[in-house]
């Protein structure tokens, strides 16, 4: 899977704008991990989560994944909130 299968219709442009960010990320490993988390759950965001994830994309593609997997800790102002609950979807994780 290299494409989002969700259609950014009914998004608001801000959501809209994210679901691209995640799956136009650079390197093919950080677009599924955070495409398919954004296909399965940008609708259902919160004001704060979004908010949580557009800090988080800010980050370089390869802290991201060494994060996800346990192969460097994020500061504390990434660790928590949305990518705890990102890397419960990946399975990588306990549940949040």
């Amino acid at each position: 899977m290299s494409a989002s299968t969700r259609s950014s219709h009914g998004l608001d442009d801000r959501r809209k704008r994210l679901l691209f960010r995640c799956w136009h990320r650079g390197t093919k490993e950080m677009d599924f991990i955070l495409g398919r988390f954004a296909d399965a759950h940008i609708a259902d965001l919160s004001e704060d989560e979004v908010v949580d994830l557009e800090r988080l994309i800010e980050l370089a593609d390869p802290d991201l994944y060494n994060a996800f997997n346990d192969k460097i800790v994020l500061d504390p102002v990434y660790a928590d909130g949305i990518f705890r609950r990102i890397k419960a979807f990946t399975g990588s994780g306990t549940p949040a």
